[in-house]
């Protein structure tokens, strides 16, 4: 009973930031099941099943707020579909020790450019030319790939190169992503079934994960609205440098030790700190300005109307 509690505040706690910040739903879960011994495919195919609901509940919750863009929603998420029934059919026998490093080299290099860019600049400025499907086809193959074979990397991928293109803002392009990962869910849990017939997988821990996250859907939603772009694109930005830093220097690549690992930690959430607290100031300045001429004219309608 105290496992499927934990796992149910596993999945409360991970939809709210995937809901929020479009990623770590599946990352945050299999993490949990692969270190409480949970065979890498079960892992994931049980992730997977419980996302079916998560999304389906993100995804309304999104849409009621005004949160998706279905054109993207349509581009990307079939091709992610196809790419994660690959990888589920495949993870047996599919190594990601090498694919893992390489793909955290790219997005520490984007979460990087996104952190920087939103704090510094802000909002990006967006092109009047939609996201076309020869960028969101391909990405979407690539992330639903790694998601079906990592347990996670739809969002991880997904975000940081929608939200580094300046084409959408940051609410749109979480609730873009959080609302097509259904169709990767579901993609990845037929593959799996096909690969493990059902093996390995506890449905009562994807009842107890599905359950957590059915409760942070809406509330993930509402956050997303509420919070300013650019503070937001600093969050995501931090959280992708972050989780990739660590996966690298996790790596066979590096292997880092702990004195080399603290010392860098500890300089990426200072740095982080840094710069939420840099956009939060600079959106707080931009609101004064805004608020500024509404106040000036103020009395002249005063006057006007005497």
């Amino acid at each position: 009973m105290r496992t499927l509690i934990l796992l149910a505040l596993v999945g409360l706690g991970a939809q709210l930031v995937d809901g929020s910040l479009g990623m770590a739903y599946g990352v945050t879960s299999t993490t949990l099941l692969l270190a409480i011994g949970t065979n890498p495919a079960a892992a994931s195919a049980t992730v997977h099943l419980a996302e079916i609901g998560t999304t389906l509940a993100s995804g309304a919750s999104h849409w009621r707020f005004g949160n998706v863009d279905w054109k993207v929603v349509a581009k990307i998420g079939i091709p992610g579909a196809i790419g994660a029934f690959a990888g589920a059919t495949f993870l047996s026998s599919l190594s990601t020790e090498v694919a893992g490093p390489v793909m955290s080299v790219i997005l520490l290099a984007l979460g990087l450019y996104v952190l920087l860019r939103f704090t510094v600049q802000g909002l990006p400025t967006r092109s009047d030319k939609p996201l076309r499907k020869r960028f969101l086809a391909p990405l979407g193959l690539v992330a639903g790939f790694f998601d079906a074979t990592g347990g996670g990397g739809w969002g991880p991928v997904g975000t940081p190169a929608i939200l580094a293109s300046g084409r959408l803002e940051p609410r749109k392009v979480i609730g873009s992503i959080d609302t097509s990962e259904f169709l990767v869910a579901v993609a990845a849990s037929v593959g799996f079934f096909v690969g493990l017939s059902g093996e390995g997988i506890d449905f009562t821990w994807v009842l107890a994960l599905l359950i957590g996250g059915l409760i942070a859907a809406p509330i993930a939603a509402w956050l997303v609205r509420l919070v300013p772009p650019r503070i937001l694109g600093s969050l995501v930005g931090g959280v992708i440098v972050l989780t990739n830093s660590r996966t690298l220097l996790n790596s066979d690549w590096i292997a880092a030790s702990d004195a080399v690992k603290i010392p860098v930690y500890v300089v990426i959430w200072l740095g982080w700190a840094a710069a939420v607290a840099w956009s939060v100031r600079a959106h707080r300045k931009a609101a004064a300005v805004e608020a500024a001429p509404e106040k000036a004219q103020e009395p002249e309608a005063d006057s006007v109307s005497a």
